[in-house]
């Protein structure tokens, strides 16, 4: 698991071939507006993200995200600890400045 900035965030997720956008907001969250490609799971239903965390690939590289950063690096721990590679954007959408789709 390691923590990026949003500058770091934007190289990788376009340069890594198998990477996926996760974003852990609520459904009211993420209505306000999301990242381009990006697929939900909220981490606020603990049973519904662990049960989404199982059905993912481990080949896949994860590149999470929610607010301010605190649930998706969370959220990326327990990732990394079943063995999924991590990535955490710091700051979350607060400090993004970057597309996003309603």
């Amino acid at each position: 698991m390691k923590n990026i900035t949003k500058e770091d965030w934007k190289k990788l997720v376009k340069e890594t071939d198998n990477a996926v956008v996760i974003d852990v907001r609520t459904p009211e969250e993420w209505a306000e507006g999301v990242q381009p490609n990006a697929k939900q799971i909220n981490f606020l239903s603990l049973v519904d993200f662990l049960s989404e965390i199982d059905s993912l690939d481990k080949s896949n590289t994860y590149f999470l995200y929610c607010r301010s950063g605190k649930r998706s690096a969370q959220a990326c721990m327990y990732m990394y600890d079943k063995g999924f590679t991590t990535y955490n954007l710091m700051g979350g959408m607060l400090s993004w400045d970057g597309e996003v789709v309603k």
